[in-house]
């Protein structure tokens, strides 16, 4: 593969981007410290903006490896923080992914996530070099699933009892895209 890191990315309304220390306050105030939006993720809703700092310290530390992916969702039209969209594993030896992905409650049902998503897919596959790319979801949120559905993942089942959220313990649907699935939709 041919790891780039973290590279600035654009869709019509959103740049995807590294994350800033200035990002703190939006970030806690429209997701990080949200436990509505953190209600199927593995990490609790933060108590304060120190801990967003914190996070925001821990990407910007991890930035110069290569094989580190992880974005800010910003809307072009108010240069606000909204979500972010990352790799949460690399598997080499198959050329795959895992994505992770959270955004503000307000910006749900929009079409944002999808196209955040979309651009990800598009730079993992055509400049890295992934060859499969997948994303899991706890049943009971099933607008995820939506966002992976419309984004060209299929979905190849359920894995019972298979994690642990701040909901507690989950089945997790498992969805996927191969590079050859994509090349077909671009043509």
């Amino acid at each position: 593969m041919n790891h780039l890191g973290t590279r600035c990315l654009e869709t019509e309304r959103l740049i995807l981007r590294k994350a800033v220390e200035s990002d703190a306050p939006k970030m806690f105030e429209n997701w990080t410290g949200d436990a509505e939006v953190t209600r199927y993720l593995t990490w609790n809703a933060h108590g304060s903006i120190s801990d967003t700092q914190g996070y925001i310290h821990y990407l910007m530390e991890n930035y110069s490896q290569p094989d580190f992916y992880q974005w800010i969702i910003q809307l072009k039209s108010t240069g606000e923080p909204i979500g972010n969209i990352g790799v949460v594993k690399v598997s080499e030896n198959i050329r795959g992914a895992h994505i992770g992905y959270c955004m503000g409650k307000k910006w749900w049902h929009q079409g944002i996530m999808s196209e955040a998503f979309s651009k990800v897919i598009e730079f993992l596959f055509s400049q890295v070099g992934m060859n499969r790319i997948e994303a899991r979801h706890d049943v009971r949120n099933p607008h995820s699933g939506g966002v992976m559905i419309k984004c060209g993942l299929m979905r190849e089942g359920i894995l019972r009892q298979a994690d642990v959220n701040t909901s507690g313990l989950c089945d997790m649907a498992v969805y996927s895209i191969l590079k050859s699935d994509w090349e077909s939709t671009q043509k």
